[in-house]
């Protein structure tokens, strides 16, 4: 079955985010490695990654994906785009000494280039990023989006065009956001609607390739192109939709992480919400 969790602070420590995911009793959990609105960071001690791992070990987490910094923009170009190309880098290897398997970034805004510019700028990026961390074997989980503005990853075929000009790497991936679908126009509400995505996600991508969903409701409606969440079943998604996801076996040992507002019934409420749609 699908793995529940949420996006954990790591406040006063990298460690601590396990705690506070085991105090949830979350199977799966997301976190930052590092400040997300910098792009600088301090390398991390050996000791803080040792009692990072040794603790999620004896946790029942099962697994940890970690989020790109938002400074992060693939589709650049000129200085933004060398220090977005190094800020990844540094986050992969980041990973890898945490024993993080996967890494969410967004695929990036072309900037009024237009979208196939900004399709081979991304594709040029990740080129480099893979070829610069080519003995790790953390994999970039490539975000969709909710379209606003010049960004990509709104429309499933971007990232369809990004493998096919990265040859079909292996160590990229797709990071499914139930918000950002919704808000770029694709249904999710009724199992038809579902099943359509899904379709879409194996003919561009491959469901193989989905290392994580981020789950959460949208305070507007389809199609707006509106980047804004809400707490499950309190938004425009429906709540059927996440029940649909966390009961297809499709999705087995597959993380679905909350992104929802920490106000109001947070994590805990919305924790409990999927575990009974789940069943468990």
């Amino acid at each position: 079955m699908a793995l529940i969790g949420a996006h954990i602070s790591v406040r006063g420590g990298l460690s601590k985010a396990i705690d506070r995911g085991k105090s949830l009793s979350c199977e799966a959990i997301q976190i930052f490695t590092k400040n997300q609105l910098q792009w600088k960071s301090s390398p991390i001690k050996l000791e803080e990654s040792m009692a990072f791992y040794k603790k999620w070990q004896e946790s029942d987490i099962k697994a940890i994906v970690a989020h790109g910094s938002y400074l992060i923009n693939l589709a650049s170009e000129g200085d933004l785009r060398v220090k977005s190309i190094c800020a990844a880098v540094e986050e992969l290897k980041r990973c890898n000494e945490l024993g993080i398997s996967s890494l969410v970034l967004h695929p990036g805004s072309h900037g009024g280039a237009g979208v196939d510019v900004g399709i081979e700028r991304v594709a040029q990026a990740l080129k480099e990023v893979l070829e610069r961390t080519e003995e790790l074997k953390t994999r970039v989980l490539l975000e969709t989006t909710a379209g606003e503005g010049f960004s990509l990853g709104g429309d499933l075929a971007h990232f369809g065009e990004i493998l096919e000009l990265l040859d079909g790497h292996f160590r990229i991936g797709l990071c499914l956001d139930t918000c950002h679908l919704f808000a770029s126009g694709y249904e999710l509400s009724s199992m038809e609607g579902y099943e359509r995505l899904i379709l879409m996600v194996g003919k561009y991508v491959g469901l193989e390739r989905v290392g994580c969903w981020h789950l959460n409701d949208s305070r507007f409606e389809r199609g707006s192109r509106k980047d804004r969440h809400a707490h499950i079943g309190d938004g425009n998604i429906g709540i059927d939709a996440f029940a649909n996801i966390l009961t297809d076996r499709r999705w087995e040992r597959v993380p679905c992480l909350l992104e929802t507002p920490k106000e109001g019934r947070g994590d805990e409420g919305n924790l409990a919400l999927l575990r009974k749609l789940r069943g468990h």
